[in-house]
């Protein structure tokens, strides 16, 4: 996983620069609308809903965009679609397994954008449960390395339930049972210390090491992936070496 989350942190970066930043934008929205209309649209008593914004925020999506997005999925404002939380399971070159979650108002286009991009960049659909079965759904908090040490990150939320604390380079990943997100979160903040996401994500038990031709493909296969627009997220189980990253990153 710390391969992975390394190298979901730095495209992150990037993303926000780049030419998909509409795009990226108009998924935070969907994640917004999708919190409100889920848990209700006060932020304060709707925990998902809180780091929905607060990702979009430091994402730079306007706040007049927020704002709308949680009207809309609170009732307040007409307009909201019917999205539905839908996973694919698949592999990747190098026999990488691969869950694919889609938000999506229409199933047959999200089956049919992500069978496409699978097939044709060295990767295949796969039975239902073939793949699930090596993931755990985890708590997930990212948090920046700037002015803070693993001691202090591992301090202020040893005692709110986190199982580990990763260094992944430019930042470290607390991880914790997906009931403990929201007290870690909480205690982070309590403790003055800066997150960069927090959210439920799923980190595979067993990873396939790879060398960077193989991470060259998988990166460019995720990268066709979350170019749909029905993708919200992909979860795979490659590990990279930091020389393979600084390689890729060349």
């Amino acid at each position: 996983m710390s391969g992975h989350s390394k190298w979901a942190t730095t495209k992150h970066k990037k993303a926000v620069i780049d030419a998909k930043r509409g795009k990226m934008f108009a998924k935070l929205i969907k994640n917004v609308e999708v919190a409100a209309r889920t848990g209700g649209g006060d932020p304060s008593g709707n925990p998902t809903l809180f780091d929905a914004i607060q990702k979009a925020k430091k994402s730079s999506v306007p706040n007049d965009n927020i704002d709308r997005a949680v009207k809309r999925g609170s009732g307040l404002e007409a307009g909201g679609a019917d999205w539905q939380t839908i996973m694919y399971e698949g592999y990747g070159p190098n026999g990488v397994a691969m869950l694919i979650e889609c938000l999506t108002d229409n199933r047959n286009r999200a089956a049919t954008e992500v069978r496409t991009a699978l097939t044709r960049n060295g990767g295949s659909l796969a039975d239902a449960g073939s793949v699930s079965y090596m993931f755990s759904r985890k708590g997930v908090v990212i948090v920046p390395k700037e002015g803070t040490s693993e001691d202090d990150v591992m301090m202020a939320v040893l005692d709110a339930g986190a199982e580990e604390v990763n260094d992944i380079g430019e930042a470290y990943e607390v991880v914790s049972e997906p009931t403990d997100l929201i007290p870690v979160r909480t205690a982070l903040q309590d403790a003055g210390i800066e997150y960069e996401s927090a959210e439920s994500s799923l980190i595979p038990s067993v990873n396939v090491p790879l060398d960077e031709e193989g991470a060259r493909k998988i990166f460019k296969l995720i990268d066709v992936l979350e170019d749909c627009d029905d993708v919200q997220n992909v979860y795979a189980n490659f590990d990279v070496s930091d020389d393979v990253m600084a390689a890729v990153d060349a």
